[in-house]
């Protein structure tokens, strides 16, 4: 009994070894970016799936190393996505007003229906457009990788929703800034915009730092909220897909168990059960892992695949774009944020 498990792991280890040469080169790029630059224009789970899809495309893996790279690619991220739940305090949330955490559930849900029906207008697969109106919706890369598992998503899939998804989070990071005049934004209207708009929390912090430090408190506070969404997003995703097989599951079988430790880790960070000091090493991790896991994706992904969809999955990413800020923008007229 003990034998068949101890394989597996053995199994394993080739292809996360290599995972974890791929995280540490994609790491270190990100610090040399930093040096050079003063912050880094890719960060480090961006470099690693790309990275990965490098030494896919240009040289042919051994057999050896998949079981690892399968390893890397889902159960650390589902692990990476527990951890997160740390991350969050929903006391702190409360405290900032039920109208904007409403109406930034309903910019969610709604980015998300029209970033979908956009997908499937232009053609996409329907899984490729669920990733794509999640990404762009809730939390970029990090929505993408974490719907992935719940959908059965195909590797080529995610690889492309999450290449073209991080090259415009960056640009956005980069004009984000210039709405300020365009659109007469106060510092606390400019911080919302950007948190609803803005992939990743490190960009929400690049976007907003240069404008108050108002704007930055509450774009991180908006952000997290958005990333909250990722839990019930993938519940009803699970639920939707377990629908469609005809049967009726056990509820265990209905809900991820990585939304679960999510849900539960952010239980026990709200009440405060959770150290202090555990929290920045819980988040360190989640963070290592997660950029591990997108390294694993990479590998497992030949880009010249990829590619064929590029143009359609292009469009549909940056009219999703579009169509998130005018949202966000009559949102804060709506509430009246000043």
């Amino acid at each position: 009994m003990v034998k068949q498990p101890l394989k597996l792991v053995r199994n394993a280890l080739p292809g996360l070894a290599l995972c974890a040469v791929v995280t540490a080169i994609a790491y270190a790029m990100e610090n040399i970016e930093s040096a050079l630059f003063g912050h880094a224009w890719l960060e480090s789970l961006v470099l690693a799936i790309l990275l990965g899809t490098a030494v896919r495309t240009v040289h042919r893996l051994d057999t050896r190393f998949e079981d690892g790279i399968q390893v890397g690619a889902k159960l650390l991220l589902e692990i990476a996505v527990v951890l997160l739940g740390a991350s969050v305090s929903a006391g702190a949330l409360l405290e900032n007003g039920i109208g904007l955490m409403s109406g930034i559930a309903a910019v969610v849900a709604i980015a998300i229906a029209l970033s979908f029906a956009l997908g499937r207008a232009f053609g996409l697969p329907r899984k490729m457009a669920i990733l794509i109106a999640c990404g762009n919706s809730i939390c970029g890369n990090s929505a993408i990788a974490a719907v992935a598992p719940v959908i059965d998503a195909d590797g080529k899939d995610v690889a492309a929703a999450i290449a073209f998804t991080a090259v415009l989070g960056v640009v956005v990071v980069l004009v984000l800034p210039l709405t300020v005049s365009l659109l007469s934004f106060s510092p606390t209207q400019f911080g919302v915009f950007a948190g609803l708009t803005v992939y990743a929390v490190p960009q929400v912090l690049a976007a907003t730092s240069s404008i108050s430090l108002s704007s930055v408190h509450i774009g991180t506070l908006v952000k997290l909220v958005r990333v909250l969404m990722l839990g019930p997003v993938v519940l009803v995703l699970s639920l939707i897909g377990r629908r469609e097989g005809g049967r009726r599951p056990a509820l265990s079988h209905m809900v991820p168990w990585f939304i679960v430790g999510f849900l539960l880790l952010l239980t026990l960070r709200s009440f405060g059960a959770i150290p202090e000091a555990a929290i920045a090493p819980m988040h360190v991790t989640a963070n290592f892992l997660t950029t591990m896991s997108m390294a694993a994706l990479g590998l497992g992904v030949d880009a010249r695949s990829v590619m064929r969809a590029g143009c359609r999955v292009a469009a549909v990413v940056v009219l999703s774009q579009l169509a998130l800020a005018v949202i966000s923008f009559f949102l804060i007229k709506m509430l009246g944020i000043v």
